[in-house]
């Protein structure tokens, strides 16, 4: 017999880490609300009759956000065996409002209770037993970051699901509220059971006024008028609305089984820590300068004192084992045109490239400790206050900070947006920030220009796209997005310190998926463009490349660039090409300038563009469109190709603006 898991819980509650310690999955593990944006699937360790859905964190079973439409609607129409009900024991009266809810849904339950090591290290105590007998469900207390409790919770929730055991209890309501709830259920009890709804569930929700289970329901005009009397009637009585009305009861009851079963001598450690910490990395006018400090001291240990010197090494390790491979074809009297396929075409354009992971690697250390140690939840605090004034709200920053590693899960993670207009602005203006892809572009073109300033340079690049995205924004938001973004709220999760495990599989994540592009999209697009820049129209292998079927397209599309300061054929093809992936660019060059090494594309780079061509070049390869995958996935989260590609269009648009500015204030000053 097989049986089915949702793994559900409030965001930053731990449920990715939990996820990870159940199946031995690999996803990565963030110490800020959203890191999941879409349901995971993976089988529970030792029991391969058995999987886990890992859905995204919510707060309520209201479907205001994505994230709670994809976890209502999985729990209701897929009707897994058990739900794993994963709790915050730090903060447990706010998770146990979800708790309420989902037991609502008359699904087998088990409620995982985690942290509980920081609450005994506190001094605060959990009766467990008395908890499970209060809400008629099991409790299991677990530390997923310690794979504490793990066990037991496995054991509990397949015993759960075997017996089919649903909650003990779902009626948690006295008064006014009381009455509506029965009234309703009593009115809607036959069409949510066709509909395969709890009753109990159907009524909370007609009371809420939500429009998906109404239209689910099929109700009358009548049984709608009826129930709304019910509604207006409570209402009055209580002098509040209904949603509040609702809320108050759960948390009353809340209230009084945390009375019962929690014993709080204070906050946490943890909890103390992070508020004094607060008062520095979140001050008002402190906050956003904090923030680029640490981002310059990143950028300067990854790209001057640390990661250039491991670049350097990699890089004479390829061009090594490229003279190996030249030389054994040489020997063995291999064709000429084949030889210059693979060394360069193959080794020159996949070899350029993979000379930039370590770089790639060590800002993901980075920059993955930022964010397990609750850090970058901050950062979207700070950003709150400049992000409305250009019409989003600081929640937007969380996609922004995703696009730092990739733009397509960034586009992604807009899903967490509650408003469609603040959704559809922020895929317009992510691909602004400078996702890993390119930083290999970046790498080439400070070690060719600039490389005493390489870090300087790129902390440079990287407020510009900020920049441009917060003058995108004060555009858009008095034109094509008019309107107000909606309030924001986010939790401020506890300063940790990141596992060692979950920062190496982050770094083992960007590592692995860098070499996958490498030995595949760029592969295979250096053996392209080594085709096309060989040969002539009539397919006669030319020696000259000017003379090639790359260099004939690459003349027309290069006068547009000529006012931005790089009109070379060859860097013209490379922006081309970069729209199938960043790390094209530097592959493409390589190969139709036939460098041999990094130091030898250095020079060849300086004979094609000026310091100020160069860094008009760095400006619009990091504004312009992103890849075609991140292209997809901007028109499949904005529903349509028209605004895919006005997106494209503008960010294309901006990207060649921004690059003439810069090219014409960088001849005045280099």
């Amino acid at each position: 017999m097989s049986y089915l898991f949702a793994l559900a819980g409030n965001q930053n509650s731990g449920k990715t880490t939990l996820f990870n310690a159940l199946t031995g999955s690999n996803q990565h593990v963030g110490n800020f609300p959203g890191v999941t944006v879409e349901k995971k699937e993976g089988q529970l360790k030792n029991y391969k009759e058995a999987s886990v859905v890992d859905l995204p964190g919510i707060y309520s079973l209201s479907p205001y956000t994505a994230e709670e439409v994809v976890t209502r609607d999985f729990i209701i129409q897929e009707h897994p065996d058990a739900i794993i009900n994963i709790i915050d024991a730090t903060n447990i009266e706010r998770n146990l409002y979800l708790s309420l809810q989902l037991m609502e849904l008359d699904t087998p339950m088990v409620i995982a209770l985690n942290m509980m090591d920081e609450v005994i290290a506190s001094g605060n105590t959990i009766e467990v037993k008395a908890l499970a007998e209060h809400l008629g469900v099991p409790v299991v207390p677990i530390s997923a970051a310690k794979n504490e409790g793990i066990t037991e919770l496995v054991h509990q929730v397949l015993e759960v699901a075997k017996a089919k055991q649903k909650p003990a209890r779902m009626d948690f309501c006295e008064g006014e509220v009381h009455v509506a709830i029965h009234s309703v259920a009593h009115i809607v009890e036959q069409k949510a059971a066709k509909q395969g709804l709890p009753r109990r569930y159907a009524a909370t929700k007609m009371i809420e006024g939500d429009e998906p289970t109404m239209a689910a329901l099929q109700l009358t005009d009548n049984e709608k008028h009826i129930i709304e009397h019910v509604v207006e009637n409570m209402e009055e009585k209580l002098g509040t609305d209904r949603e509040a009305a609702l809320a108050d009861m759960r948390y009353s009851f809340i209230e009084g089984v945390c009375r019962e079963c929690v014993v709080k001598h204070g906050d946490t450690k943890e909890q103390k820590r992070s508020e004094k910490i607060d008062h520095v990395l979140t001050h008002k006018v402190l906050g956003i300068p904090i923030f680029l400090c640490v981002m310059l001291l990143i950028f300067w240990l990854t790209f001057d004192l640390i990661g250039a010197p491991l670049q350097d090494l990699l890089g004479a390790g390829i061009d090594a084992l490229t003279g190996v491979i030249q030389t054994g074809m040489e020997a063995a009297g291999v064709q000429p045109w084949l030889q210059s396929l693979v060394v360069n075409g193959i080794c020159a354009g996949v070899g350029s490239v993979l000379s930039f992971l370590p770089i790639i690697v060590l800002l993901f250390f980075f920059l993955s400790l930022l964010e397990d140690s609750g850090y970058m939840a901050r950062v979207a605090f700070v950003m709150d206050k400049l992000l409305r004034k250009i019409g989003l709200s600081g929640r937007s920053f969380v996609p922004m900070l995703v696009g730092f590693g990739c733009s397509v899960p960034a586009i992604m993670a807009t899903r967490t947006l509650s408003s469609e207009r603040d959704r559809k602005m922020t895929i317009l203006l992510t691909p602004f920030m400078s996702c890993s892809a390119k930083l290999p572009i970046y790498g080439m073109i400070t070690a060719a220009f600039f490389p005493r300033h390489a870090g300087l340079v790129m902390i440079g690049m990287y407020v510009l796209g900020i920049l441009v995205m917060i003058g995108s924004g004060l555009l858009l938001k008095s034109t094509v997005y008019k309107g107000k973004p909606v309030p924001f709220v986010m939790e401020l999760p506890a300063y940790r310190l990141p596992s060692a495990r979950s920062v190496l599989l982050h770094m083992w994540q960007k590592a692995k998926d860098f070499l996958r592009k490498a030995f595949t999209i760029i592969f295979v697009a250096s053996i392209v463009i080594w085709v096309l820049q060989s040969f002539s129209w009539s397919l006669q292998y030319v020696e000259d490349s000017a003379q090639s079927i790359l260099a004939s397209i690459g003349g027309v599309v290069a006068p547009l660039f000529k006012p931005l300061g790089f009109g070379d054929w060859r860097a013209a093809t490379a922006i081309l090409t970069g729209f199938s992936a960043k790390e094209s660019v530097v592959s493409t060059l390589s190969v139709l300038t036939g460098a041999a090494s990094d130091g030898q594309l250095s020079v060849i780079l300086q004979s094609m563009l000026s310091p100020a061509g160069a860094l008009s070049f760095l400006t619009f390869t990091i504004l312009y469109m992103p890849c075609v995958a991140a292209f997809a996935a901007s028109k499949r989260e904005m529903g349509s190709w028209k605004g895919a590609i006005g997106n494209a269009l503008y960010q294309t648009g901006a990207a060649y603006v921004v690059a003439l500015v810069v090219y014409f204030v960088a001849r005045m000053v280099l």
